[in-house]
């Protein structure tokens, strides 16, 4: 058991200083006191957060956790994530995807790399899928793979408007999405579809031909790299008045003459109208972050990390005076929502125990997953095998 005493908790709504009692994997209580006298013969941690603030454990929605990239050959294929990179920003829960090489490596290496991260202690989803459409599965159909594999919850990320993308027609993009819904149903899952946005104009077209000729929403997709040049971003603030936009962490350094820091566009997108609930960060890391010129060429490739949302959770409260409440939202109670993660992304009595402590400067003294404590007083107490 572990209890954390005198601390502020952020649910992420604020509930003041309160004591934070964990059991197994749950939240057993939050009240203003707690006394464990009566408990003196069981195992229990104490934390003093004394000054300090607790937040869910954050939640990465897009992260390439079995490696991806390999737009510049063999040799620029990222490796698989490393537990360490998760703790190191606070992430308890990830989602992990194949991307733009569909053809060479496998679903079944990303769900054997949920399954590997699970056994280390934190909690792991996947999608399945890739940039192509048809897109790769396991069982023959996008439906079944989310109605019958505990681990999957939907699809992605396949591309659009990207000269990566296989270019969807749009009774093939509606077909996919409607059995992605349908999985959904079936499994009890959000079944919703991870939508790689590329660099094309007028980027989401695609999605509104889908919706406008089918019976589907907006909320059923799910796109990201929203804020990958000005365009893409503008027509963001309208398109997520009505559905999900995700901005991507990851993209350090950040060109500043094309793309938007997601703190400041956290900002940007509330002010045009877009509802906080419709907003998420996500790493996308150990993706590859490639750039081209205008012919296409490779010019650089870099490789992202999923500490970078916590970063960008940081600067957004730091850098653009965000309250921590609504910049707590994107990258936990959002994402668990959309995602339908059930016991995810709030701090309650019941739900589970995925918990991040930080101090007055932002550092991160204190990452409970599930129940356990992977980082105690700054000090690392679990790493991933191998590490």
């Amino acid at each position: 058991m572990i209890l954390i005493k005198n601390i502020a908790v952020y649910q992420p709504a604020c509930l003041g200083v309160n004591d934070v009692l964990v059991g197994g994997e749950k939240i057993i209580a939050i009240e203003k006191s707690i006394d464990i006298s009566s408990l003196k013969n069981l195992n229990i941690t104490v934390i003093d957060g004394t000054g300090k603030k607790l937040i869910p454990g954050l939640i990465d929605a897009h992260a390439h956790i079995a490696g991806a990239g390999g737009e510049g050959g063999p040799a620029t294929r990222t490796p698989e994530m490393q537990l360490s990179h998760m703790i190191n920003g606070g992430i308890t829960s990830i989602v992990g995807c194949l991307g733009t090489d569909g053809f060479t490596r496998s679903l079944q290496s990303v769900l054997m790399k949920v399954k590997g991260l699970k056994q280390e202690g934190v909690s792991a989803f996947m999608y399945t899928g890739a940039y192509q459409v048809p897109t790769p599965t396991m069982f023959g159909d996008v439906a079944k793979d989310i109605a019958m594999i505990e681990e999957v919850i939907g699809v992605g990320e396949v591309a659009l408007s990207d000269h990566r993308s296989s270019c969807p027609t749009t009774p093939e993009l509606i077909r996919l999405v409607e059995h992605a819904r349908v999985g959904g149903m079936l499994g009890g899952k959000a079944g919703i579809v991870n939508i790689h946005m590329g660099d094309a104009q007028n980027p989401f077209q695609p999605i509104y031909d889908a919706v406008n000729n089918s019976e589907l929403k907006l909320t059923q997709f799910y796109p990201t790299h929203c804020t990958r040049n000005p365009y893409i971003f503008e027509d963001a603030k309208k398109y997520g008045v009505h559905g999900y936009v995700d901005l991507t962490a990851s993209s350090y350094p950040y060109d500043m003459e094309n793309e938007i820091k997601p703190s400041k566009a956290l900002g940007l997108l509330m002010q045009a109208g877009v509802p906080v609930e419709h907003i998420t960060f996500t790493s996308d890391g150990n993706g590859s972050l490639p750039l081209f010129d205008e012919q296409g060429k490779l010019i650089k490739v870099d490789m992202g990390y999923p500490s970078s949302i916590f970063t960008e959770l940081r600067d957004a409260v730091l850098q653009e005076n965000m309250n921590l409440e609504t910049a707590v939202k994107v990258v936990t109670s959002n994402v668990a929502d959309i995602l339908k993660l059930k016991g995810k992304g709030y701090i309650a009595a019941g739900k589970d125990a995925d918990l991040v402590v930080i101090d007055a400067d932002f550092g991160i003294s204190d990452v409970i997953a599930r129940g356990q404590l992977f980082t105690h007083n700054y000090k690392r107490l679990r790493k991933g095998m191998y590490e």
